[in-house]
């Protein structure tokens, strides 16, 4: 459609829009901003200047997009082609309003922010990814990531992405192995994954061993010993053949072609939260690997065992062969009995005491050639198990009781207290008691004694006026001296009765009829403001039959709780928050909550934020970002959050707040160096470098090729490391030239542009610069400065011959030029 046709159907596609829609589009000629969606269909009428010169007849456009966008001679501005967010975001114009060809008003600028649609479906960077997990990976500790791309606008939520998983194959057990992490894509085991994955059987080799088909043999001689290869050779014998093939399929295993689980993942954009969302699919390929690093423990060592030392306890074994072992102990003690060989085997120095230690903690590291740790530190527990090497001993050589008078028969008179330092769970430590004598003898004895508790009782009522003291000697495995006193109770003890809610309270006493009543826990005004305690004061044997503590042994205590302002107390100890760099704008990242323990208003502060990216509402506690966040200029950061109270500030309590940002792929590599040359004489090939900001795994290794992936007959690039590629002339050219090769360079995750890298391909100095030869410079001058050249030579030439003939006739008949003129004629010539 021609600009001619296109005025003509202005006027009746603006009516058919709608006549109200077009005057609220009008406005003053002046600067205009606005806001148009994507895909608009057109001719689209925007806006229509109101100009007021009377002789306007004509508009005019400058700037960027006059190829999409047009302007009537009525002033109405409109879309000749629809707008594409992806290809620009806004487009700045000039108008001018002319009168013929004279501009009489503006110009004015006009900015046109083309609105972002979801019309981009998220897309992975891959379609299939492969992984590799060990058994018993900790659940929630990622092992493979995926990760997608959304061309819709990263501020709005058309491309916020959300992943999830869509099924696990297989999934016999119905129990889902793997989960994704919505936001990152990082994939890591569950919980039931941590216990239930399982690798395909192999045979384990040692630290250095050779894993050929000889070694393969030897171990299936040791598995199976009757196995004779005289008689049935190897490659006869299915079941070596067996596991031959078994063995070369672990080894080999590929987890494209062959992998034990396959996870169908899935990303949705506006958050996976909206039923008009937009997805992607992919495919993630697992293989499962034996983990030979686990720990042997617990192992359970005999005290005092007979042997020659050093004695191999226990053994671990890496999943490197090549790990160099070593082993610390947990606890700082002088003595560690312990050592490891280069195979992982664990050694007992010496033997071991129960009693003087019944358990050692065991720290093994597997490292590399540099000290860099290859698997995750092990903890092994080595319980020293008991033998009855120690006999049993009272706690006291003589043991003295006190008991009333006319206590009834089977009255506890007291507890004999021994004990063996032999393990108490075992029977080493199990004591039997027994009444070897009595002094005064009498007939029958008027003691006996538990055998298995050591309670001593009375078979009958004893009387002072009798005796006033029985000496027992008993045995309890060893022999044990006992005193026995028959004497009045005048001890006293103190017990809180009532009022002592949560035991806040409690009363001490120093045996001599006197008790401290004391703050057993702290008080809390807000919970309880008083209490009324009830103390009574009782003996501890019982009283004599018919007798009764009366009013005379209680006491009431009245306590009184003085309120003291505290300051807030925050819900959490710990504020740990991970978030993902391109948080959009405005996202709240973590609400803190806190409360003032007499109930009054506070409001909350944030400080340390250097990078002025987050804030803080005052009244709710929600910290959300106020600027973009970017890991690559800082990773990891601190702030300070400070809950206080509004009527009295001072009363406050800090927390901080600790914000890691995980890395997405918002940089792409770029050259470092954008210019070479290559001498003709000696052509070497050109290293070319790129860097790029972001991290694993949105950085190196590069991948360097000609745009298009075409190739050139004149160059040849091959990448050399993670970060380089190397450029080689493969032709030289006839002359001096200067070629702009379009290089495309993406990261590791496919995210990349096409760059121009000059080489300039030159004759060259001794020191390796180019330059250019005499002759060279003469022949490249045209016909032109040539002919200028020689005219303005002849010119020179006749304006001098002139002066001279004239200053000759001006001197009459002087044949000789003076001293002054000859100096004037050099000058010239």
């Amino acid at each position: 459609m021609t600009p001619m046709v296109h005025l003509l159907l202005l006027p009746l596609l603006f009516s058919i829009a709608g006549g109200k829609d077009l005057e609220e589009k009008k406005g003053p000629f002046e600067n205009t901003m606005l806001d148009v969606p994507e895909g608009t269909p057109v001719p689209y009428p925007m806006h229509q200047f109101q100009v007021t010169h009377p002789g306007v007849n004509n508009f005019r456009l400058s700037g960027e997009g006059r190829e999409k966008i047009k302007i009537s001679r009525d002033g109405w501005l409109y879309l000749e082609k629809s707008l594409d967010w992806s290809q620009e975001e806004h487009y700045t114009i000039m108008v001018e309003a002319l009168a013929d060809d004279e501009v009489v008003e503006g110009p004015i600028s006009v900015i046109i922010n083309v609105l972002d649609v979801n019309n981009n479906a998220p897309y992975f960077n891959q379609t299939d990814y492969t992984a590799v997990v060990r058994e018993n990976k900790a659940a929630g500790v990622p092992f493979t990531r995926v990760f997608a791309l959304d061309q819709d606008d990263p501020k709005t939520p058309n491309a916020r992405l959300s992943y999830s998983l869509v099924s696990q194959i297989p999934n016999k057990q119905h129990t889902l192995l793997f989960q994704i992490n919505p936001n990152t894509g990082e994939i890591s085991t569950t919980e039931e994954g941590e216990r239930m994955l399982k690798a395909r059987e192999g045979i384990k080799y040692g630290r250095g061993e050779d894993q050929s088909i000889e070694t393969l043999k030897t171990k299936f001689d040791e598995y199976c010993p009757g196995n004779n290869p005289q008689s049935i050779p190897y490659e006869a014998n299915p079941f070596f053949t067996c596991v031959e093939r078994a063995e070369m399929r672990r080894r080999n295993a590929d987890p494209l072609e062959d992998p034990d689980y396959t996870l169908i993942v899935r990303v949705q954009d506006l958050g996976g939260e909206s039923e008009n969302a937009l997805s992607g699919n992919a495919r993630v390929h697992i293989v499962v690997q034996q983990n030979l690093w686990f720990s042997p423990g617990p192992i359970i060592v005999k005290e005092n065992l007979l042997g020659n030392y050093p004695m191999v306890i226990a053994k671990v074994q890496s999943n490197d062969p090549d790990a160099i072992y070593s082993l610390v102990q947990k606890e700082r003690e002088l003595k560690f009995p312990f050592q490891i060989t280069e195979d992982g085997e664990i050694l007992l120095t010496e033997p071991l005491d129960r009693e003087d230690k019944n358990m050692y903690i065991l720290v093994v590291f597997a490292k590399d050639n540099n000290d860099q740790e290859l698997e995750e530190p092990l903890e092994i527990q080595v319980i020293v198990g008991d033998v009855n090497d120690n006999a049993p001993m009272c706690e006291k050589e003589e043991s003295v009781f006190e008991v009333q008078e006319n206590e009834p028969v089977g009255s506890l008179v007291g507890k004999l207290l021994a004990h063996d330092i032999d393990d108490a769970e075992t029977l080493n430590a199990q004591l039997t008691y027994t009444i070897l004598s009595q002094n005064p003898p009498t007939t029958p004895i008027v003691f006996s004694i538990d055998a298995a508790s050591g309670e001593i009782r009375a078979l009958r009522s004893l009387q002072r006026k009798e005796e006033q003291a029985y000496h027992l000697s008993t045995v309890g495995i060893s022999l044990c001296l006992c005193l026995r006193r028959l004497i009045g109770s005048s001890l006293i003890e103190f017990h809180i009765s009532s009022g002592n809610d949560g035991n806040v309270f409690a009363v001490e006493t120093d045996g001599k009829g006197v008790g401290h009543l004391v703050i057993a826990k702290p008080l809390d005004y807000e919970s309880s403001k008083d209490y009324k305690l009830q103390i009574d004061a009782r003996n501890p044997e019982p009283l004599m039959k018919n007798l009764e503590y009366g009013r005379e042994s209680t006491a009431f205590v009245s306590v009184s709780v003085t309120d003291v302002d505290e300051a807030p107390e925050f819900s959490l100890d710990i504020l740990d928050v991970t978030v993902p760099e391109n948080t959009t704008k405005g996202s709240v990242l973590l609400t803190v909550e806190a409360k003032d323990p007499e109930g009054k208003e506070i409001g909350f502060k944030l400080d340390g934020d250097t990078r002025g990216w987050l804030e803080i509402d005052a009244a709710t506690g929600e910290i959300k970002t106020k600027d973009n966040l970017d890991r690559e200029t800082l990773e990891t950061f601190e702030v300070t959050v400070t809950a206080f109270e509004k009527e009295n500030p001072e009363k406050s309590s800090e927390r901080v707040v600790s914000v890691r940002l995980l890395d997405v792929n918002d940089n792409i590599p770029r050259l470092i160096e954008k210019q070479a040359f290559i001498c003709v004489k000696k052509p070497e090939p050109v290293i070319i470098k790129a860097q790029d900001g972001d991290s694993e795994p949105f950085s190196k290794p590069f991948t360097f090729t000609f745009a298009h992936g075409k190739k050139t007959p004149n160059w040849d690039l091959k990448p050399i490391d993670d970060t380089a590629a190397i450029l080689t002339l493969k032709k030289i050219p006839t002359e001096d030239k200067t070629f702009t090769l379009p290089i495309n360079i993406k990261d590791k995750a496919g995210m990349g542009v096409t760059q121009s890298f000059e080489v300039r391909v030159c004759n060259c100095t001794e020191l390796g610069y180019c330059y250019v030869a005499p002759a060279d410079r003469s022949s490249r001058l045209g016909m032109g400065p040539t002919i200028g050249i020689l005219a303005g030579t002849l010119g020179f030439c006749v304006v001098v011959f002139i002066v001279v003939i004239k200053r000759v006739n001006k001197g009459g008949k002087r044949k000789t030029l003076t001293e002054e003129e000859e100096r004037e004629r050099n000058v010239m010539m």
